[in-house]
């Protein structure tokens, strides 16, 4: 039976995969073919596939079915993937466990089960879990060919920014001066060296900044990423100029060291300035604090306002892009 396909040629088969299943249009019931160097993705609603991509009706196979933790509980559990590891968001915590007990009964493959037992806390960002199976909080993750070694006990993570993160290491080109203000374990700074940038990326979390280092051995980029463990207010003393590309997702925050990105920027810089804010006005706030910042020495350019996701009621959580140019 022909079913709509998303017809990409295989080489953009992952990032593309990845767009459908961020905006839950993958059909699960058929699997991904292969045909002539073509992958044919498999959709469930053609009409709201983004319209840069090509639709066509195909016959793919019939996945095989497979036990899922829904079928078990009769419901459909709302979880995270994060390497082997899966992540609940459960208040109640006798319905995390029969949650937990699902996917260990399912067909789903999870060495982890965790919940999470507190909100973001601190300048390190991390959050407590109560781990509900397996032993350790450590996983590998893998985002578009890239791995990262990572413990979500001691460092923060958001498999959910994968998409975005994309989106900014595409704009890079080889050679690229690149500046990731608050670096974590490098899921922006590995793939910004894999495109061929010099990367200097800095974290406050000195865990992170250990994971950084090995994620750059295992990905083969160690030659392009300098990885600077500390307040990124004083390391820029030793990069002052230096910056084509910044990089600052610290979204609560980020606004307050705009001073210290133009410190780093050279004489023409992209900023993604990641930001929450309200729906009512997403990106004024955020472009406001880059002129103020920056007004006196570049002229600035917006080259583009993304909305990231949703963040809470009526907030977001937006990227601006903008271009400072070193006025003569």
């Amino acid at each position: 039976m022909n079913v709509p396909c998303v017809r990409v040629p295989r080489e953009s088969g992952e990032a593309t995969r990845q767009r459908l299943a961020d905006a839950d249009l993958l059909d699960h019931e058929h699997q991904i073919t292969v045909v002539e160097g073509d992958l044919y993705i498999p959709v469930v609603a053609a009409d709201s596939v983004p319209t840069e991509f090509e639709v066509v009706d195909f016959e793919p196979p019939t996945r095989e079915t497979q036990t899922t933790p829904a079928d078990i509980l009769g419901y459909e559990p709302s979880y995270e993937r994060l390497g082997d590891i899966v992540i609940l968001d459960e208040d109640d915590t006798e319905r995390a466990r029969e949650i937990a007990t699902a996917i260990v009964d399912s067909d789903l493959k999870a060495d982890t089960v965790v919940n999470r037992a507190s909100k973001i806390k601190g300048e390190l960002r991390v959050r407590d879990w109560d781990v509900l199976v397996g032993d350790s909080t450590e996983t590998v993750h893998r985002e578009y060919g890239t791995e990262l070694h990572l413990d979500i006990d001691t460092v923060y993570f958001s498999p959910r920014l994968a998409t975005e993160r994309h989106r900014v290491v595409e704009q890079i080109r080889e050679g690229e001066h690149v500046f990731d203000m608050f670096a974590g374990v490098g899921p922006f700074a590995i793939p910004a060296a894999e495109a061929g940038a010099d990367v200097v990326a800095c974290d406050l979390n000195e865990a992170a900044v250990e994971f950084l280092r090995e994620n750059a051995e295992r990905n083969d980029v160690s030659d392009r990423v300098t990885a600077v463990h500390g307040d990124v207010r004083e390391v820029a003393d030793d990069y002052e100029g230096w910056a084509e590309r910044l990089i600052m997702n610290l979204p609560h925050s980020a606004d307050e060291f705009l001073d210290t990105a133009v410190r780093l920027a050279g004489d023409e810089c992209i900023i993604h300035l990641y930001d929450i804010q309200h729906e009512d006005d997403p990106f004024g706030p955020g472009l406001a604090a880059v002129r103020a910042a920056a007004d006196e020495e570049y002229d600035v350019e917006v080259i583009e306002e993304k909305i990231v996701r949703s963040y809470a009621p009526h907030e977001y959580n937006v990227c601006l892009d903008v271009r400072l140019t070193k006025r003569p």
